[in-house]
């Protein structure tokens, strides 16, 4: 059976780091593919997630634990190119074991292949080149192509050249692609476009099979959106459970996940704006609890 709906996960590196105890050196979360524990962990979030997509009847699509899984952040963590493109694969061939034992209970499962920023999203430097960016991120897509991902998605760009590249490095390895800006508290990218123009120059230059907006309170994204934008575009919303800005979340040292119910009112406000949305789940400080939440407020609202 294929979905129209799907639920996407909450917030793996805020869970596993502030509810899990987990120690994520650079806030990266492929490294626990290489050990037991680290995967059973992993399965117990991801399923989690299913459990919801099961008991509302959609899909679900899984995201690859790899945000951090590229050249330069994977150095930081030590690893090279050759354990890298291991890693993704591996990554993918997780989630499709995964997917295989909910077979049955989930309605659809697909699996997508995660990229993050090649820099730090919230604090963008000078201008990314898009073909460089095509360069730089074409491993990590084949990667993700050659185990059989359903899709790419880059989760967390503040900077159309990177998204344009990360286009363009899809294309060449025949996967679907999917484009995720992040906002600050004004509803702009942190390089002070708007997501209107963000997504308007994107697609005049490599237009991905959809948008999706993430790590940003609903609140925030709102204050951004116009009557008259591509809103259509935007298929998936990733929000932040707290409304503190990237500067005051990234000098927390407690987990601020906010309430559920909260969000999930302030998510279907949100949603009211922009009615193109299909896949819905959560970012920074969600878990189980926020996207239940939410996905319970989207149906009895439909």
């Amino acid at each position: 059976m294929t979905a129209t709906q799907f639920v996407s996960d909450g917030g793996l590196e805020t869970y596993l780091i502030f509810n899990r105890g987990f120690d994520l050196p650079e806030f990266a979360a492929f490294p626990l593919l290489d050990d037991e524990r680290g995967r059973t962990a992993l399965a117990d979030y991801y399923a989690g997630y299913a459990a919801i997509a099961a008991a509302h009847g959609v899909g679900l699509q899984l995201d690859t634990p790899t945000w951090r899984a590229n050249p330069d952040w994977g150095a930081r963590v030590g690893y090279g190119a050759e354990a890298l493109a291991a890693t993704n694969r591996a990554a993918v061939e997780f989630l499709r074991a995964l997917a295989g034992e909910w077979a049955g209970r989930v309605a659809d499962v697909r699996i997508s292949g995660q990229i993050g920023p090649r820099g730090d999203g919230y604090l963008p430097g000078a201008a990314i080149d898009p073909d460089e960016a095509a360069a730089y991120h074409q491993p990590q897509v084949t990667a993700f192509a050659a185990a059989g991902a359903d899709l790419v998605s880059a989760l967390t760009l503040s900077d159309v050249g990177e998204a344009v590249g990360v286009v363009r490095a899809a294309r060449q390895a025949g996967v679907p692609v999917l484009v995720s800006f992040t906002v600050e508290t004004d509803g702009r990218l942190p390089t002070g476009l708007t997501l209107a123009e963000a997504i308007a120059a994107t697609d005049d230059a490599a237009p991905p099979d959809s948008f999706m907006v993430n790590c940003a309170h609903p609140d925030h994204v709102a204050r951004g959106l116009t009557v008259d934008g591509p809103w259509e575009r935007v298929h998936g919303l990733r929000v932040n459970a707290s409304d503190l800005s990237h500067d005051e979340l990234d000098a927390v040292t407690e987990l601020d996940d906010g309430d559920p119910d909260v969000l999930a009112t302030a998510h279907a406000r949100l949603e009211d704006l922009l009615p193109a949305v299909t896949i819905v789940g959560g970012c920074c400080g969600n878990d189980t609890r926020h996207v239940e939440a939410i996905w319970r407020a989207r149906q009895a609202s439909h």
